[in-house]
């Protein structure tokens, strides 16, 4: 066994799932859809079946038996290793700890809206707000649904996060509208160059804040 790879987000949801208890890979793919996990990591049978197998072979996770539903065939069940418990809460302890960039793309689409004119930008922000509104009101019945079914909170605490990231850009969206309606932001001439003194200046560069010890 080579250099252990960085633990993805589907080797972290696989590591946690058979921290727990083992189970095969079918079984995690349930408890995944019924924890509402499938919104912050996307998974399928197949992904997970294929993140397992690359956890057995970094020495992650073995195989421990099988199992076997009634008349489906028999499926190999998994357990975690010390070392896969070991770098789960290595990983999950950076992740937790330290902010990263993860260069959304409606970052990456603002920076550059000014290539479109203010009412056509105006309008796409607006049926972006639509759905981001039905988004929400999805996550609000994700969250009634496992109250109801007394799913342990703890379970889906990322479905609030995600509701209240939602909420944020809705109303930063319709902060920006109102400035691009009154005329409160200037916009650009799309297809012009920029300014020479934009295109010359550098930003500073941030230093992140090292953690006390």
């Amino acid at each position: 066994m080579g250099k252990v790879k960085p633990l993805g987000p589907l080797a972290v949801a696989a590591l946690g799932y058979l921290a727990e208890r083992p189970m095969h890979p079918y079984e995690m793919y349930q408890l995944a859809l019924h924890r509402q996990e499938d919104r912050v990591v996307k998974v399928s049978p197949g992904s997970l079946y294929r993140a397992v197998y690359g956890l057995e072979a970094d020495g992650l996770v073995l195989a421990s038996g099988t199992d076997r539903e009634g008349a489906r065939p028999e499926r190999t069940m998994f357990e975690i290793t010390d070392l896969g418990r070991h770098l789960l809460g290595e990983r999950l302890r950076e992740l937790l700890s330290t902010p990263t960039n993860e260069y959304p793309e409606l970052g990456l689409a603002l920076s550059e809206a000014h290539e479109l004119g203010a009412e056509e930008v105006r309008m796409l922000l607006e049926t972006r707000i639509l759905r981001q509104q039905a988004e929400l009101a999805d996550l609000d019945r994700r969250m009634t649904w496992a109250l109801e079914r007394g799913i342990p909170r703890v379970y889906w605490i990322n479905v609030p996060y995600s509701a209240a990231m939602v909420r944020a850009e809705i109303a930063h969206l319709e902060s920006l509208l109102a400035e691009i309606a009154d005329g409160a932001l200037a916009w650009h001439v799309p297809g012009t160059r920029a300014p020479l003194h934009e295109q010359a200046a550098t930003p500073p560069v941030s230093a992140q804040p090292t953690p006390s010890t």
